[in-house]
């Protein structure tokens, strides 16, 4: 009997040379990532800010705006003649108005971290997006309520003021300074030390009666004006009321000391920030 030949397999062929694998980049970098970041969380502060209600972000401003305005009619009618001028509204309103700024803004930016912590677990968000976003977005909302403020007053009432638009800009940028310096040094504090937020409450309830909003630096006698030159706020009151009474000397106003100042405090509570925020967010 004749067997059929098995079937055999294939001779292997010779291959050309091996080609180096080619590595796949799994992740692109995006671009402007830390933009991207900052511009979601202003949205995100803009919908948690009364987002939910009715009139969304124009509370925002409608809120201190109202505030304002109320305190300045309660006072006005108690105090006919101010120091400076001659209406009592717009002499308190240049000094409550840069106050209010400070405070407002300052509480918000010492929160930045506590706010978005669940958010900067994320690689692509970092605290330094979480503390501009909050600078941008309260910086664009005091800007709104102090034009708001100083424009009905000028327009509702005879004044009697020059307001001068630089010397605003310079005030202004005085505010958002010190607040985010605040802020910044408070961001840390807050996290790192539990005492300390209701300690620094305590400590400014009674800055509302020491940074010259009812009266004028040039009126205190010695030795209290020299304690009360260290208050930067007195500086900024001080630097809002030159912007809008041109015959307001103001000589005691210090931009040297407060952009000095807030330069300083705003170096170290970033360095402590960098130094300790991955322990501050796992704490």
């Amino acid at each position: 009997m004749t067997q059929t030949p098995a079937s055999h397999a294939p001779l292997p062929q010779r291959r050309g040379p091996a080609r180096p694998p080619v590595l796949q980049e799994i992740r692109k970098h995006r671009r402007f990532a830390s933009l991207r970041a900052i511009g979601a969380l202003v949205l995100r502060e803009m919908q948690t800010s009364h987002g939910r209600s009715a009139g969304g972000y124009f509370w925002a401003i409608a809120e201190p705006v109202g505030g304002i305005v109320l305190l300045t009619l309660i006072f006005s009618v108690g105090f006919r003649s101010p120091p400076i001028g001659t209406n009592f509204a717009i002499f308190y309103a240049t000094g409550v108005v840069p106050f209010m700024a400070y405070l407002d803004m300052s509480n918000k930016v010492s929160n930045s971290i506590r706010y978005s912590k669940a958010l900067l677990s994320y690689p692509a968000v970092t605290f330094m997006d979480a503390l501009l976003a909050r600078v941008a977005f309260n910086t664009v909302t005091q800007i709104a309520v102090a034009t708001l403020i100083f424009s009905g007053i000028t327009l509702t009432m005879e004044t009697r003021t020059d307001a001068q638009l630089d010397q605003i800009v310079i005030a202004m940028a005085m505010i958002v300074l010190i607040a985010s310096a605040v802020g910044a040094m408070n961001c840390f504090l807050f996290e790192a030390f539990s005492w300390w937020q209701p300690l620094w409450g305590i400590f400014m309830r009674p800055l509302f009666l020491l940074s010259c909003i009812f009266f004028v630096y040039d009126d205190i006698p010695q030795p209290y004006s020299d304690w009360l030159w260290w208050n930067p706020l007195v500086h900024i009151v001080g630097q809002m009321r030159r912007a809008f009474y041109p015959s307001y000397a103001g000589a005691y106003v210090s931009h040297l000391y407060v952009f000095g100042l807030g330069l300083v405090l705003l170096a170290i509570g970033l360095a402590l920030l960098v130094r300790y925020h991955r322990d501050l967010q796992n704490s």
